[in-house]
C-alpha cells in the first residue's frame, strides 16, 4: 500500500503544482483543467481554466490535487505533508524553498531525532513537515 496526498486549492492549484515541481524536484505528468474534461459544458466557463486534477511524480510516490469547486473549499488543517530527506542540505534547500511567501512554524533545525526537521505553511496554505533523521 502507498500513501499519495492528494490537495485541494482554492483557485490556485496550477502555479502550486508549478511550484512544487520546481522545489521538490519531481516531474508534472498530467494535469487536466475542467475546461479538458468531458462535463466541460456543465462546468461555469470562468471555471474552465482551474484545474480537475493533477499528478507530480516524485519517485516513489505521488503528489496530487485539484482545485476545488466554487464554494467548496476548505482551509487545510489537522495535518501536514511530511517530507523525508536523506541529505540534511537537501532538506534545508527544500525546507527555504517551500518557505518562500509562506510562514515557518518551526524553523529547520537539529531536533534529538532528527539532523534536521522543520515546519511551516507554504504560500498556497498548505503544511509542510520537512524530516532529515539521523543515520545509525
Amino acid at each position: 500500500m502507498k500513501l499519495n496526498p492528494y490537495l485541494m486549492f482554492n483557485g490556485n492549484c496550477e502555479a502550486a503544482f508549478k511550484f512544487y515541481e520546481h522545489s521538490l524536484g519531481g516531474k508534472i505528468v498530467m494535469m487536466m483543467t475542467h475546461g479538458d474534461a468531458p462535463s466541460a459544458e456543465h462546468i461555469p466557463a470562468e471555471w474552465h481554466d482551474k484545474i480537475m486534477h493533477v499528478c507530480l511524480d516524485l519517485g516513489d510516490r505521488l503528489l496530487m490535487g485539484s482545485d476545488s469547486p466554487p464554494g467548496y473549499f476548505e482551509t487545510p488543517q489537522g495535518f501536514y505533508v511530511q517530507i523525508s530527506i536523506d541529505e540534511p542540505a537537501e532538506a534545508e534547500r527544500i525546507f527555504h524553498t517551500l518557505a518562500e511567501n509562506g510562514k515557518v512554524k518551526m524553523p529547520i533545525d537539529q531536533t534529538f531525532w532528527s539532523v534536521r526537521f522543520g515546519m511551516l505553511v507554504d504560500q498556497f496554505g498548505i503544511p509542510w513537515m520537512v524530516n532529515c533523521q539521523k543515520t545509525a
